[in-house]
């Protein structure tokens, strides 16, 4: 391997040191009409091989934009084709650093057929090893699709571009007005990217991301000791009901919260935890954010929207095919009320239930505010299959809040009745008390004790095993 590519470099800083073993070092394109002569391309503008990270194998490409602008031809796809085929027969996650032009112009059909062949080693390998890309540098045309056929993306946030159209090609738009190439953009609208940071601080990312996965569907969670206190008990968890990723980093071992996709659909925290050494998903409504101080720095509904019903219900397929178990934390009244949001709304929700129904997971729900509507019933609710129900003890449960519930049962009967039945109403109807009667809610538990709690009832589910009726798969 050249030690002074950028290519190589990536990787020597990725992996632990002195552990990459390159394969297909030697390997160079073939001539084609457009290339009369034969030219070399070393390694073909990929460096493929594998090497380990934080003592875990890992198989790693990384294109080098130094030869044929890395652009992908026949042969540079095959060494990536390869990479999967190893990593598929030793169970152990894929890693593509990516900066190419795109498609090898040259090389025509060759190049297109060598496209469809790592689309489909992608698609294979999708809940049998993770998959993880770092984009770096371009990412245009077909190429876009390597990203989002794997399970996380990561972007440069300066200078990497990542596209199917580029910017000036989308009518009445030019890369100045809005440059939908951009990591911000891919980050925050379409909800692509996982993680946006300077490249190096993109490859520490993968590194500790890679701590918290399984290397493939076999092998269970993750799991290391645990050196945080299990029993540990947090009386400032109770005020982090709105901003559930401070909430979440508190329960979490040594308080290490990974959270991914932040910066889209903003109502919904997902991410990865440790809890007693083994790696839990967690899934969360948030109606605040919270600057560095601990400050509220903005305000959102406690509603669910189509991009966190997505958001969410993608995470929890990713953990329930490698048998990662799941978390909710849930504070929710209803769904966003939009022309734009009723458009998907519908639809994302059916998601999220669907993906919370159908994981055979250890499943956790605590209810640290409002579990309204059927809002909170597609929120990994007992209904749809929560092993075990928490709610901390001045939740809500219910169908509606109490005033509005009282307007329309008793409408057109004055507001000193329609107080009167809303208090009743919260009382009878609303509260975690009476959800816990009727068997909706497990445990009542004071906020400070959650995490002794959540903890206990993961190490109860540990040996869970539950089926599903036989299908080759379903079609939501």
């Amino acid at each position: 391997m050249s030690t002074t590519s950028k290519a190589s470099q990536r990787i020597t800083a990725l992996l632990d040191d002195n552990s990459f073993v390159e394969i297909g070092g030697l390997v160079t394109a073939r001539a084609t009409d457009f290339n009369m002569k034969p030219s070399e391309t070393p390694s073909d503008g990929c460096i493929t091989g594998y090497g380990v990270i934080g003592g875990k194998p890992v198989y790693v490409y990384s294109q080098d934009a130094s030869v044929m602008n890395g652009t992908v031809g026949e042969m540079h796809a095959k060494k990536i084709s390869g990479l999967y085929d190893l990593a598929m027969k030793t169970g152990a996650p894929v890693i593509g650093l990516i900066d190419s032009a795109g498609l090898r112009l040259q090389e025509a059909t060759d190049a297109l057929d060598a496209f469809g062949a790592i689309y489909r080693k992608q698609a294979l390998a999708s809940g049998s090893i993770p998959q993880i890309t770092a984009v770096l540098g371009s990412c245009g045309g077909g190429l876009a699709l390597f990203p989002t056929l794997t399970d996380f993306a990561f972007m440069e946030k300066k200078d990497a571009k990542l596209f199917v159209n580029a910017p000036n090609a989308l009518d009445g738009n030019v890369i100045t007005k809005c440059d939908s190439s951009s990591a911000q953009f891919q980050s925050q609208e379409s909800g692509i990217v996982d993680v946006v940071a300077e490249e190096g601080e993109i490859l520490t990312k993968i590194r500790e991301l890679i701590g918290f996965l399984p290397s493939n569907n076999d092998e269970g969670s993750d799991m290391v000791e645990c050196a945080d206190d299990l029993n540990r008990v947090n009386p400032e968890l109770a005020g982090c009901a709105g901003d559930t990723s401070v909430a979440l980093s508190i329960l979490a071992d040594g308080s290490d919260f990974f959270e991914v996709k932040g910066e889209y659909g903003k109502d919904m925290v997902v991410g990865f935890m440790k809890l007693d050494g083994v790696t839990v998903g967690a899934v969360a409504n948030r109606s605040e954010i919270c600057d560095e101080e601990g400050k509220v720095a903005e305000k959102l509904d406690a509603v669910l929207s189509p991009e966190g019903c997505e958001k969410a219900a993608d995470f929890v397929e990713f953990c329930d095919a490698f048998s990662i178990p799941v978390l909710t934390l849930t504070n929710v009244k209803g769904y966003k009320a939009t022309m734009c949001s009723e458009k998907r709304i519908a639809k994302a929700a059916a998601k999220l239930a669907y993906a919370f129904a159908s994981a055979t997971v250890p499943k956790v729900n605590v209810i640290v505010g409002k579990a309204l509507g059927t809002a909170g019933v597609v929120m990994n609710s007992k209904a749809l299959g929560a092993d075990i129900t928490m709610a901390w003890p001045d939740a809500q449960v219910g169908a509606m809040e109490g005033k509005l519930a009282a307007k329309i049962m008793y409408d057109g009967q004055g507001a000193e009745v329609i107080n009167e039945k809303a208090s009743e109403y919260d009382t009878l109807q609303l509260g975690a008390l009476s959800a816990a009667r009727r068997g909706y809610v497990d445990q009542i538990v004071d906020a400070a004790d959650t995490r002794k709690y959540v903890i206990g009832a993961f190490e109860m589910l540990f040996t869970k095993s539950e089926d599903r009726p036989a299908k080759k798969h379903g079609t939501v």
